[in-house]
């Protein structure tokens, strides 16, 4: 089973609509403080590979627009760039893989439902997470944390362009009730399309699944499936409690090889990435970097801490390869996960609704510069928050509550850390003189 991955845009002329959304072409490489990729074009998978040997990538589609001590690394053990200074990362892809095979039918059974399958009235208030941590800090070995966390992570398996199986990832059980937590960038195509969707958990039990809700925005979707009730949901965690140095595990199955344990570290913390597979969708996160060995096929798996529980959902890596596809393509080192604070959001907004919401001021802001100077604001749309705000097209925006604003990555990035209805300070800079803003945020669903 092989994997596609996809390429970082390239930096190009500036302009993109913010919900803050961007406007424009995404930029030639990334802007400053900010990594970004996008997914690719699917192309029909290719022949499977051997372990070990890794296959090339189709071309990316682009989206414009808009989060004590440390053991020793690999016993027991237990941030962002003010500047693009890697000459050797030139891509980043997301771990989506293809693969060739058959899938389950979609199943269509109910629980709680209110407008579908899957859906829960109260949403994570109304069914069973976990989140005391499994293990005691002293017994925080990777051993200790596959054995686990091996049984609440699942491969999923999705129709993709007609073809059963067609795309692979990973996933892991959130709740007791058969809920499942993936990238949207995995079911997406089937989900379009109504296509076929399994879940296979460690001991390669097969059971068919359906989409309850997606967000393209956040990268994140929720399967449901009666038959995985019995699955052990894992224990959610925090990634703001993590610290850099912190020992983390990566568990899910690239390239197709299932329940796959990698481990690693934090390496950095609050890192703006984005990331989108067409004009409609896109995905602007606070990352979390790591060090830990993520491939395509990662994708959706469970970004763990030592002691056992999740704190994010990997969803991307960083290649070198210069200007082409697919070229030197795999894990360097360079992961990105979405925090989980976010993954609880996202869940709970999709299981009473089918449907997630992110936050908008309605403005087009440049994302191509490369200065470091803050974001500046092309256009203002009328009857948006920025307009009742007063802030006009010309605007730089330097800071979001007292947080530096580098570019207009960051400053959507940072928009999308919050929630719809919350009011934010921004500080702007016009004709040379700083002001301070009040910004409530609308939502828009995605």
């Amino acid at each position: 089973m092989n994997d596609a991955g996809q390429r970082f845009p390239s930096d190009g002329e500036p302009t993109q609509p913010i919900s803050a959304t961007p406007s424009g072409p995404p930029p030639v490489g990334p802007p400053p403080g900010a990594a970004s990729w996008v997914p690719p074009t699917h192309q029909p998978p290719p022949a499977p590979a051997p372990a070990g040997q890794w296959p090339g990538f189709p071309p990316p589609g682009t989206r414009p627009m808009p989060t004590g001590p440390a053991p020793a690394r690999h016993a027991a053990t237990r941030g962002r760039v003010s500047g693009w200074t890697w000459p050797v990362v030139a891509v980043l892809a997301l771990v989506l893989g293809l693969a060739g095979g058959v899938a389950g039918s979609i199943a269509h059974d109910e629980l709680n439902a209110n407008d579908g399958p899957g859906s829960v009235r109260d949403g994570l208030a109304g069914v069973d997470i976990v989140e005391t941590p499994p293990l005691a800090a002293a017994d925080g070995s990777i051993a200790a944390v596959a054995q686990e966390l091996l049984p609440s992570t699942v491969q999923v398996s999705a129709e993709h362009d007609g073809q059963a199986n067609g795309a692979t990832g990973s996933g892991f059980v959130l709740d007791k009730q058969g809920h499942v937590v993936t990238n949207n960038h995995v079911v997406a195509d089937a989900a379009k399309s109504d296509g076929k969707i399994a879940i296979v958990d460690h001991e390669g039990n097969r059971y068919d699944a359906t989409v309850v809700g997606r967000s393209p925005v956040y990268d994140l979707a929720v399967l449901y499936s009666e038959d995985a009730e019995r699955l052990a949901p894992a224990a959610l965690g925090a990634s703001r409690s993590l610290q850099v140095g912190e020992g983390v595990v990566a568990i899910g199955s690239p390239l197709g090889l299932s329940s796959t344990v990698t481990a690693g570290i934090v390496s950095a913390l609050q890192r703006p990435v984005s990331t989108g597979d067409a004009a409609s969708e896109s995905s602007y996160i606070n990352a979390v970097q790591t060090d830990a060995a993520i491939n395509p096929g990662n994708s959706g798996g469970p970004l763990v801490n030592l002691r056992g529980q999740v704190v994010g959902v990997n969803s991307a890596i960083a290649t070198t390869g210069g200007g082409g596809f697919g070229t030197e393509s795999g894990n360097i080192g360079v992961g990105f996960a979405i925090p989980v604070e976010q993954v609880r959001i996202t869940a709970d907004q999709i299981l009473r609704t089918g449907e997630a919401r992110y936050p908008v001021i309605g403005a087009q802001v440049q994302t191509g510069q490369d200065d470091g100077s803050g974001a500046k604001i092309d256009k203002v749309n009328d009857g948006t928050p920025a307009a009742d705000s007063g802030l006009r097209a010309g605007d730089v925006i330097v800071a979001v509550e007292g947080a530096r604003v580098t570019d207009g990555i960051a400053l959507i990035v940072a928009i999308r850390s919050h929630q719809p209805g919350e009011t934010l300070e921004f500080t702007v800079l016009r004709g040379g003189d700083e002001r301070s803003v009040e910004v409530t945020l609308d939502s828009e669903v995605g």
